[in-house]
């Protein structure tokens, strides 16, 4: 059924989602007073921040060129994930902060299995929503959408290991095991909110494109570029969902100049059937032009 959705309607999904399980999240924590619990609630926190970001980010980033962006508004996305990152490693200080408090209270007396099967339910809306997220991101190529899953992906194997382990504490009566799962928690959120940042700041960086993708495109020039003598020169980077590829490609001197804009005309339709953003820069050279290594057409 994601498959149908846009990434705009995944975003707001998104935030309805997010308030959902913190509610459920929240409750559990109110039902066992439990600082692991707790520091499960406050990453829900953060996904709602998240998923208001991405909201905005994935709107903006929808806009067309205009006359100070002409390529776009792509990289809005990756802003987003970035402050989302910088909001994960916020809450996993926050997290630190009420697990060295908690390790001097250690308690379990009041709990009850109630609140740990609500925090359950809360994990398994998490977990199905992620996977959502995690495949339309990629099908959409937005790093928002993206970076959103694996922040949720996180938060699921999170709450399966504070449930596991406060399972434990309850039926062995190790009360320090409750601040020592949140201590293990924010550790965890700490690693994931690296991990988003640096994923994201490597896309403001005009990194290339995937292998896979760089491998289909040049089999797309190699097949559709007919007529032409060499291609040369590849570059690929990602700005969001758009893909910027860019080649020198050398014909014959003689050719006319319509017969190479043909040429052109071709390799570009067949980038954009195959990639639905591809955004193709070409340029034209003679034969004496001719590099050493080159993709060579059919």
């Amino acid at each position: 059924m994601h498959q149908r959705f846009t990434a705009e309607q995944l975003a707001t999904g998104s935030i309805l989602i997010a308030l959902a399980v913190m509610g459920l999240k929240a409750a559990a924590w109110m039902m066992t007073g439990s600082v692991a619990l707790l520091s499960d609630a406050l990453e829900s926190l953060v996904n709602i921040g998240g998923a208001v970001m991405a909201w905005f980010a994935v709107r903006y980033a929808q806009r067309p060129p205009d006359a100070g962006h002409p390529y776009g508004h792509h990289k809005a996305e990756y802003f987003s994930a970035v402050a989302e990152g910088i909001m994960i490693v916020i809450a996993a200080l926050l997290i630190l902060n009420e697990a060295i408090g908690a390790l001097n209270r250690p308690s379990v007396a009041d709990w009850g299995y109630a609140g740990l099967l609500v925090n359950a339910a809360a994990m398994a809306v998490n977990l199905i929503w992620a996977r959502v997220l995690l495949r339309a991101g990629g099908r959409l190529s937005s790093p928002a959408l993206s970076a959103g899953g694996r922040h949720l992906m996180s938060d699921v194997w999170t709450s399966a290991g504070v449930l596991a382990g406060l399972v434990l504490a309850l039926s062995s009566g190790w009360a320090i095991l409750d601040p020592l799962l949140a201590l293990l928690v924010a550790v965890n959120i700490l690693r994931e909110g690296w991990l988003v940042i640096a994923a994201s700041v490597n896309g403001l960086m005009d990194t290339a494109a995937p292998e896979s993708e760089r491998v289909r495109v040049e089999e797309i020039i190699h097949r559709s570029a007919a007529g032409a003598m060499q291609v040369h020169g590849l570059k690929t980077r990602r700005a969001g969902r758009a893909l910027f590829v860019e080649f020198h490609m050398v014909v014959d001197g003689a050719m006319s100049v319509r017969a190479a804009h043909d040429i052109c005309d071709r390799v570009e339709a067949a980038l954009r059937e195959a990639f639905a953003n591809a955004e193709p820069v070409i340029h034209v050279e003679p034969e004496h032009k001719l590099e050493p290594a080159g993709i060579k057409p059919r």
